[in-house]
């Protein structure tokens, strides 16, 4: 009698583990596309954010990363815009990137995805903080506590340092990425 409750425990959890794969493999084939077609629009809509005047957009691969040069009506390139990620307080940031290689400046940054403290490292989509990388020269910047003196000075929010940090190393390290693939100024 023993054995028969245990062939009909192990045949029962055997066919709900099927079934729960199988409807997860279902669930999971079913959201791909949409999933893929929101994060398609979420990335057209920050390049158009740090990119100012785009009519077109051309993805390019150098050096194995993947850049968006922005062009005006005109046909003339406005700017790069790619994406840089590095950790943060509470795990990943990812951050699109708006260049003008000419005048080696930054238009804008977005953030696409983290994991930040709400109300504190979260404030890094804020445009009290994103103002201090616009319109700067690409460079070492510094983070500081009190209102920046310098050019390469980025005020930190306060309460939330290390997100500062991080997405300032993060924009340095796309900025030499941009570089590196487009000499600077090409």
């Amino acid at each position: 009698m023993e054995k028969n409750n245990m062939k009909n425990l192990i045949l029962t959890l055997s066919i709900i583990g099927i079934v729960s794969a199988l409807t997860l493999t279902f669930v999971y084939e079913w959201t791909t596309p949409y999933i893929q077609a929101n994060q398609a629009a979420a990335q057209k809509k920050a390049i158009n954010e740090v990119l100012p005047g785009v009519e077109n957009v051309k993805e390019v691969e150098k050096n194995g990363d993947i850049f968006y040069e922005g062009f005006d009506a005109n046909g003339n390139r406005v700017g790069v815009a790619f994406i840089s990620s590095g950790g943060g307080y509470n795990g990943m940031i990812e951050i699109m990137i708006g260049v003008d290689l000419n005048e080696e400046k930054i238009y804008e940054f977005s953030v696409l995805n983290h994991a930040e403290t709400p109300g504190l490292g979260a404030r890094i989509t804020e445009s009290q903080f994103k103002s201090n990388f616009e319109d700067k020269t690409f460079a070492d910047y510094t983070v500081v506590k009190t209102p920046p003196q310098k050019e390469t000075e980025v005020q930190a929010i306060a309460g939330a340092t290390i997100s500062s940090v991080s997405v300032t190393r993060i924009i340095e390290s796309g900025l030499d990425k941009v570089t590196a693939a487009y000499g600077g100024g090409n």
